[in-house]
């Protein structure tokens, strides 16, 4: 099934990533799927929300730059080989996978999302005076296989 997902062009810089999600809280959108690409200067965070057209004005009020692109998601098979066998007919037809990034893997009712820092000590250190609890390569990889 295709359906919209929305890219918005924001700083490679500390603070920035917050703004576009605080904007999208604030007016009742749940980011459902989302990856973050980087450049020297510049990131693209992607994002799969409900209402994307809400989603999309709400940014755009605000300065963001959106654009909306068609995607294409499909179910892939969680055992080795599952992602082999969505790529062989795609190879078979010639086509080029421009990027890819999997739905976020569920513990009860809380997704699990990986972040790769600049340092992740720092991050880690950030964060430990939070709210935020953190999940151990253990747990997410015993949680995700009852799945």
């Amino acid at each position: 099934m295709k359906f919209p997902q929305l890219s918005v062009f924001i700083e490679n810089r500390p603070g920035h990533l917050i703004v576009p999600c605080r904007l999208l809280a604030a007016a009742g959108i749940n980011i459902v799927a989302l990856s973050l690409a980087e450049t020297q200067k510049y990131g693209i965070l992607r994002l799969i929300v409900r209402d994307w057209h809400k989603a999309k004005d709400v940014l755009e009020a605000n300065g963001f730059r959106v654009s909306v692109t068609e995607v294409l998601a499909v179910q892939v098979q969680d055992r080795p080989g599952g992602l082999v066998a969505v790529l062989e007919p795609i190879v078979a037809a010639g086509l080029n996978v421009e990027y890819m990034y999997a739905f976020a893997t569920k513990m009860g009712d809380e997704a699990v999302l990986v972040f790769r820092f600049e340092d992740p000590d720092a991050a880690l250190q950030a964060l430990k005076g939070s709210t935020v609890a953190f999940v151990d390569t253990v747990d997410l990889f015993s949680r995700s296989s009852r799945a």
